[in-house]
């Protein structure tokens, strides 16, 4: 019985270990900064977002799926693993001013409120909120150098 037990605990401390180490090694895959520059947009309104994606998983310790997701029935199920796929694969409607005449549906699939609610509010405003002296950017010149507030 003892050594069942102990076998169980050595076998849960390898799928940790070897779970910690497949997302360190996903994360050092990925360029370490991207440049945000999606086709559906061949003229932006505003300069493109350089995204450091190193620090955001490590230094940050962003969970992948905060940013990368597929969801089924209301659920984000994307997993280490999963393929990565660009943004405006799903999400296609183009709108960049008047999103707020947009149906409920052409909100989902905006690609410009996906960025902004994703990164902006579910993320940068809210850290800012709980902690006012982080760095996060929250205006549009934080994240788009050069840009009119």
């Amino acid at each position: 019985m003892k050594k069942g037990k102990l076998v169980s605990c050595l076998a849960a401390a390898a799928v940790v270990m070897f779970s910690a180490a497949l997302l360190v090694w996903a994360a050092q895959q990925a360029p370490d900064e991207i440049t945000i520059k999606p086709a559906l947009w061949p003229t932006l309104t505003k300069t493109a977002v350089v995204f450091t994606h190193k620090k955001h998983a490590q230094e940050y310790k962003v969970a992948c799926n905060q940013c990368h997701h597929i969801y089924k029935d209301g659920k984000n199920t994307w997993k280490e693993g999963d393929a990565v796929e660009k943004c405006d694969k799903c999400h296609t409607d183009a709108t960049v001013q008047g999103e707020a005449k947009l149906s409920p549906e052409q909100k989902k699939l905006n690609l410009k409120l996906a960025f902004h609610n994703n990164c902006l509010t579910n993320c940068h405003k809210k850290l800012k909120a709980e902690k006012p002296d982080s760095k996060a950017p929250t205006t549009c010149a934080g994240c788009h150098p050069g840009a009119k507030e």
